[in-house]
């Protein structure tokens, strides 16, 4: 029986394989951060659509829009408060409400400042104000940008 000649890797080998996988992450890193910002904003732009659409065939259907009371869920199960729909669709306007790319529920307001409503999201953290991934998102910031 002989012995063969095994040859491993060296510890020098190693390293220089550590330190071009960590200078690979570092290139490339921030450049998947940012697409990871900007593919959650690109979703809450397309939710915005989304309700904005389901909003303008409840207000076909009943003349107005839902107040801030009723919210969001009017599109989904019909409102009980004032004004209470007459011609609320039988299998409602979404089949479920959309949450934020960060898992929040979308916020709305109508009437909001000069505009007949608002949908918008706090952004990843939640908190009015912020930039970037925290920025807070409205539905009328898409015509903007």
């Amino acid at each position: 029986m002989t012995l063969r000649n095994q040859q491993g890797m060296t510890l020098i080998e190693i390293m220089v394989v550590v330190v071009i996988i960590g200078l690979l992450a570092a290139a490339i890193g921030p450049q998947v951060i940012g697409a990871l910002g900007q593919a959650q904003t690109t979703t809450a732009k397309s939710d915005f659509n989304a309700i904005e659409t389901a909003l303008k065939m409840y207000k076909l259907d009943n003349f107005v829009y839902p107040t801030s009371e009723q919210g969001l869920e009017a599109l989904v199960s019909p409102p009980e408060t004032d004004p209470v729909p007459k011609n609320w669709r039988k299998d409602g306007y979404l089949s479920k409400l959309p949450t934020d790319p960060w898992g929040n529920e979308y916020l709305y307001l109508s009437p909001a400042e000069g505009k007949p409503y608002d949908i918008y999201t706090l952004g990843a953290d939640g908190v009015r104000g912020g930039v970037d991934e925290y920025a807070d998102l409205s539905v009328w910031d898409k015509a903007e940008k």
